[in-house]
């Protein structure tokens, strides 16, 4: 009779059972992904970033507030209480790369989307320990007064189409007309902007209107994170399955 000493005592036979268990364990794992088109959940109101908020995204990434400051509430109740519902794999369906992050020094800024006025954001990057006099994070007030680079805005678009977002034809050719009148809500492109990305927020970000600074990109950026989905319905279409 064949036993488990068997395979204990015989090195040759032990790998190559081995071998055809984590075989049979990877097929089992590996193979239905092959019949679905996406593994990430589809959820109600995400889109992809508008050029400004993406302009903002990336000197987001530039800065280096990744290091100090995550975009992922875990679904933990002390999380759950503080940042608001956990975060959806959705949510980062977008990112390239994701932030996540590690480790917070700052707050978790997932759900930070309309939670202070832009007032508050600017002076915060002026000056963080007027608004938190504990804070540690240095100043950024040289966003105020650096113009957006709005140049390669249409690469920056294309560049993420490659990787799977659906950026169209039309988004990418409107790319700095849409960046630049989604900083002023007075401008003729505002309404196409709404239209074409859905709850984004259209006015002057940094409290100047004549120019389109990195002030009114990183802000725009920060006041939409965590406003796309509408956790209500959410909530409700997971009750129903």
């Amino acid at each position: 009779m064949f036993t488990h000493k068997v395979l204990e005592t015989n090195a040759t036979l032990l790998m190559i059972a081995s071998l055809i268990v984590v075989a049979i364990g990877g097929i089992v794992e590996i193979a239905p992904l092959f019949y679905l088109q996406n593994t990430i959940e589809k959820v109600e109101g995400m889109r992809p970033y508008s050029p400004l908020e993406l302009a903002g995204r990336n000197i987001y990434v530039r800065e280096g507030c990744y290091v100090c400051h995550s975009q992922m509430v875990r679904p933990f109740r002390d999380e759950v209480e503080r940042y608001g519902h956990y975060s959806l794999a959705a949510e980062s369906m977008y990112d390239h790369p994701f932030q996540w992050g590690s480790k917070r020094t700052g707050p978790d800024l997932a759900r930070v989307g309309n939670r202070y006025s832009d007032e508050w954001h600017v002076q915060h990057m002026i000056d963080p320990q007027s608004v938190v006099p504990e804070s540690i994070m240095p100043r950024y007030a040289y966003l105020k007064d650096t113009p957006l680079r709005t140049k390669d805005l249409a690469a920056h678009l294309k560049a993420n189409r490659a990787v799977g977002v659906p950026y169209t034809d039309e988004m990418i050719q409107n790319a700095v007309t849409d960046a630049v009148a989604q900083a002023n809500a007075d401008s003729e492109g505002a309404e196409d902007v709404a239209n074409r990305y859905p709850k984004a927020q259209v006015r002057d970000f940094d409290g100047d209107p004549t120019t389109v600074t990195e002030m009114d990109a990183i802000i725009a950026y920060l006041q939409m994170l965590g406003t796309l989905v509408e956790f209500d319905v959410y909530r409700a279409d997971q009750n129903l399955r």
